[in-house]
């Protein structure tokens, strides 16, 4: 059944600790920065990606899961050394997929609220993302709409 479930705990097993490379800036990078002068900011945008969850509070949302679609959009400093082609340079958004995939589908949640801000939570763990917005539709939670949604922005 639905009951409270510690949601928290498992989502701290899906962000990245101290010691994975994730998102990590390689050791020159202020140097090259530096010998520029410019700092480049990217935006990788998530589109679209359907999931099924449980959601809600009523008896048959608890029952059943449901579909959400979820968009993203995760704006970082970019390692120079990725617009060199370093593939280890660059920011996973593969791997922060996964987290949001397994996340979604495994959890239950009441509110969606706390849906959108666990995946925001998931987007913003890299040590370069700077701003992840994060907007996630539940398709037919009113009879007269296609969807009701919810954006929930974070600016480091």
């Amino acid at each position: 059944m639905y009951g409270k479930q510690d949601v928290s705990a498992s989502l701290s097993e899906l962000l990245p600790n101290e010691s994975e490379t994730f998102g990590k800036r390689h050791p020159r990078e202020n140097e090259r920065t530096a010998a520029t002068g410019t700092e480049r900011t990217a935006t990788i945008r998530i589109q679209n990606l359907r999931l099924r969850t449980f959601i809600g509070f009523n008896p048959e949302e608890r029952e059943k899961q449901q579909d959400v679609v979820i968009n993203i959009q995760i704006e970082y400093s970019i390692n120079p050394l990725a617009l060199a082609d370093s593939v280890d340079d660059a920011l996973n958004y593969k791997t922060i997929t996964k987290r949001i995939i397994a996340h979604v589908e495994q959890g239950r949640f009441l509110l969606l609220e706390k849906l959108v801000g666990d995946v925001l939570e998931i987007c913003s763990a890299p040590n370069d993302v700077t701003r992840a917005e994060v907007t996630i539709d539940k398709p037919h939670a009113l009879r007269f709409a296609d969807s009701v949604s919810l954006t929930l922005v974070a600016e480091k």
